[in-house]
């Protein structure tokens, strides 16, 4: 049976493949109950969202947004739910981190160029549309011109944090990422956090600088993982959240939304935090 809630979607805001009508639309048939849009680095999307929603009464749509984060060697990316969106502040810091995908999306494919791999920056472009570029929109270019079969093969060897043609851009620091979220009501969780080496002590150390939660039921995950990262999230007082993570990539196995999610208590105690935060915000 499908999970009643998906915390982890994106649209072509980012990159995913979908309008966010479209995926709603998707997202309501699958019998999901409570979703959260959270595309990289955008809420541009969120407005035609809830419009969407409007034609699936028993559908409850949360704010969301995904930010990528720099720590020494690895990147963070950080969940952030109910935040109010529309402060123009976090917008600007949102346009500003866009602009910073596309210096890096145009380094990465001259640097693709040179490893022997040749695709048209205008057709990278032409593929992100007026979403946030990001590295998936390399890959399906990559694809389109044959030289793998699937998205995830380009991330393994070329696109990937230690492939052979990723290039670094401009983000803000984990701690950074949570009082900006913090600010507006936004609620900080850590995002796939299996692949982070010394968990423990990362999530200890995040905690303190203000962590809410951290994603337990992730889709992507198998059973033995999910309920290892249940006990670390208890062990820590974190909400354990999650979702499928859906982007409609293409790549075999992808999990749709509401393949696995949260329990509906997560959702009420995300939104109480967000009450927290707001409160001590205007004090």
């Amino acid at each position: 049976m499908p999970a009643q809630v998906d915390l982890h979607l994106h649209t072509l805001a980012s990159d995913g493949r979908l309008t966010p009508t479209d995926l709603i639309a998707l997202v309501a048939s699958r019998g999901v109950k409570v979703a959260s849009v959270s595309d990289h680095d955008t809420t541009e999307g969120l407005a035609e969202v809830y419009r969407a929603a409007q034609q699936h009464p028993g559908l409850r749509i949360i704010p969301g947004v995904e930010l990528s984060t720099d720590i020494p060697g690895d990147e963070i990316h950080m969940l952030g739910y109910f935040m109010q969106y529309e402060d123009e502040e976090f917008q600007q810091i949102l346009r500003r981190f866009r602009e910073t995908r596309v210096e890096r999306g145009r380094l990465m494919v001259e640097k693709l160029a040179t490893l022997g791999l040749h695709v048209a920056w205008e057709r990278v472009r032409e593929i992100a549309g007026e979403g946030s570029v990001g590295r998936p929109h390399i890959a399906l270019a990559l694809v389109e011109k044959g030289y793998f079969r699937e998205p995830r093969e380009a991330f393994a060897e070329y696109l990937g944090r230690n492939g052979l043609a990723y290039v670094e851009r401009d983000k803000m620091t984990p701690a950074e990422a949570v009082e900006m979220l913090a600010r507006i009501g936004g609620v900080a969780v850590l995002a796939h956090p299996a692949q982070l080496a010394n968990l423990d002590s990362k999530v200890a150390e995040l905690k303190a600088a203000g962590l809410a939660g951290m994603e337990v039921y992730y889709a992507q995950y198998p059973p033995d993982t999910v309920q290892h990262l249940a006990q670390v999230a208890a062990r820590h007082n974190l909400i354990p959240c999650g979702g499928s993570d859906y982007h409609g990539l293409g790549n075999t196995g992808e999990p749709l939304p509401g393949t696995l999610g949260p329990p509906m208590e997560t959702v009420e105690r995300l939104e109480a935090a967000s009450r927290r935060l707001l409160s001590q915000a205007r004090r």
